[in-house]
């Protein structure tokens, strides 16, 4: 009850004074939704392709601002774009729900030192790629085809974030690389929501 009385006053306030509908996704609702995301992304958000990332265990806050993104043209792909255009803000919100419920864990490979990780991307996304943030992704398990497409997307403008634009502006294709492999080699696991 507190979240949902933090969320409607913190709408509230961004709102300037003025109510806006607060969408409490449910992830029962949510279940059936990803029925349409198993394919590239699995039931449980571990991803079964190689260009698809891992979702399951991703902070709400992230999936949801990533899905709308997709929905309104922010974000372009050519899948993406044509599913989030027949889901409703309910449905986006339910099928993040879902998908946040489960849990991601990850473990460095035996011999690996979290001191290692790369450092322009610690502070985010964790030495062991669990996101710090609820609007970062999770890295862990990524491909690290994945990760250096997506990087050089921000190095290259064709994806725009306020810290990721930056971030990979200054990074060589070198650079990239070992950050792909260096969350590529995490081990991951995502846990089912709890009964």
């Amino acid at each position: 009850m507190k979240a949902l009385m933090t969320l409607f006053l913190g709408g509230l306030m961004l709102a300037g004074g003025t109510a806006v509908p607060v969408l409490a996704g449910d992830p029962e609702a949510g279940r059936k939704i990803a029925n349409m995301c198993r394919t590239c992304h699995g039931i449980d958000g571990y991803a079964t392709i190689p260009i698809a990332p891992h979702i399951g265990g991703e902070p709400v806050e992230y999936l949801e601002s990533q899905l709308m993104a997709f929905k309104t043209g922010q974000r372009q792909h050519e899948m993406m774009s044509v599913v989030t255009a027949g889901l409703t803000a309910q449905q986006i919100s339910d099928v993040a729900a879902w998908y946040a419920a489960h849990e991601a864990r990850a473990t460095l490979p035996e011999g690996v030192l979290a001191a290692n990780a790369p450092q322009a991307c610690v502070s985010c996304h964790g030495a062991d790629g669990i996101s710090l943030l609820l609007d970062a992704p999770n890295l862990a398990g990524e491909t690290n085809i994945y990760i250096d497409t997506q990087l050089k997307a921000y190095k290259r403008g064709k994806r725009q974030h306020d810290i990721m634009s930056d971030v990979a502006a200054g990074l060589s294709d070198e650079e990239i690389r070992a950050i792909a492999d260096w969350y590529a080699a995490v081990g991951l696991e995502i846990l089912p929501p709890p009964e």
